[in-house]
């Protein structure tokens, strides 16, 4: 686990290369196609290389949720482990995350009735009318969902109005659904926050450089999508689709997409904080892979690997 550009798809790509893990992608994004650059998607060569499920599995114009990537992820888990493999699980999707090692929670089913009145109403004040009204209701949630997201903040809304009861009661009131196997968590992020932006910037400019204006400018010439779409709330993407339509000029577009990647990190950052034994490893350290080996070989696993593999 860790936040955006942080290493940790570098360092899961290094471990599958050299011991018998297979990788799991754990990323609400990198599951559509025709998102390769903006989403930082390992390339083809990589992917040869050394594969990754739960990539490429649906087109942008279809949802996804955290209830759906358990049942993939389990199912993913157990077809590695029938080939004598272990799974490596990567990615920043932190929700994905707890949603596979604590379970759903018990939220009440949509209502048609209560979801059309809530987009009537997002369609006459905004998303961030909506965002004030569950930051009263609800202030964990509002503090975890941002003011343009209205798919998380409607939702956010109905389950309050449906239950009586907020999101963030219900979460943690979810049951606890059992692994069927041990976990080894580890954290790959960087000890020098100004590192981290310096590299999420870097890393922005390097996709524009690749085309990811033009692989905007592909998937809004397709027609069938839009802003609400979740595919489309992947961060950068907002920002280019509005500086393609106008809104922003290039400067502006880069300078709110790394703002909103930022962003992305202190979110992420703050899900990492609360896991419960995970082990930390620095991003920027030249012996991450090494250290992360030792750290294995430290919970049983590959006793007969050398200790330095760089």
């Amino acid at each position: 686990m860790g936040p955006t550009a942080s290493g940790k798809t570098g360092l899961a790509v290094e471990l599958a290369r050299r011991l018998p893990f297979e990788i799991i992608s754990v990323d609400s994004a990198l599951v559509y196609r025709e998102m390769d650059i903006g989403t930082a998607k390992p390339d083809l060569a990589t992917r040869r290389l050394v594969p990754h499920r739960l990539i490429d599995i649906l087109d942008p114009v279809e949802a996804y949720s955290a209830g759906r990537f358990r049942g993939d992820a389990l199912r993913e888990i157990a077809a590695v482990q029938a080939v004598g493999r272990i799974p490596l699980l990567a990615g920043g999707t932190l929700l994905y995350f707890r949603v596979l090692e604590r379970g759903l929670a018990e939220l009440p089913p949509a209502d048609p009735a209560v979801r059309a009145r809530l987009a009537a109403e997002l369609a006459a004040s905004g998303s961030t009318s909506l965002h004030a009204r569950l930051a009263r209701l609800d202030p964990v949630a509002a503090g975890r969902i941002h003011p343009h997201d209205p798919q998380r903040i409607q939702r956010a809304l109905e389950v309050c109005e449906l239950s009586g009861r907020s999101l963030t009661e219900l979460c943690a009131a979810a049951r606890t659904e059992l692994l069927p196997f041990a976990t080894i968590k580890l954290i790959v992020g960087l000890a020098d926050r100004r590192r981290l932006h310096e590299r999420i910037a870097q890393r922005f400019h390097a996709m524009l450089e690749r085309g990811f204006v033009a692989e905007v400018a592909r998937l809004k010439a397709r027609g069938d999508l839009d802003l609400d779409k979740p595919s489309m709330r992947a961060v950068g993407y907002r920002q280019v689709w509005n500086y393609l339509e106008g809104g922003l000029d290039h400067a502006a577009m880069v300078e709110r997409g790394i703002a909103a990647t930022r962003q992305l990190a202190k979110r992420q950052l703050t899900w990492l904080r609360a896991e419960a034994d995970a082990f930390w490893l620095d991003g920027a350290d030249a012996r991450l892979l090494d250290r992360t080996v030792a750290r294995l070989r430290e919970n049983g696993f590959f006793a007969n690997v050398p200790e330095r593999l760089c």
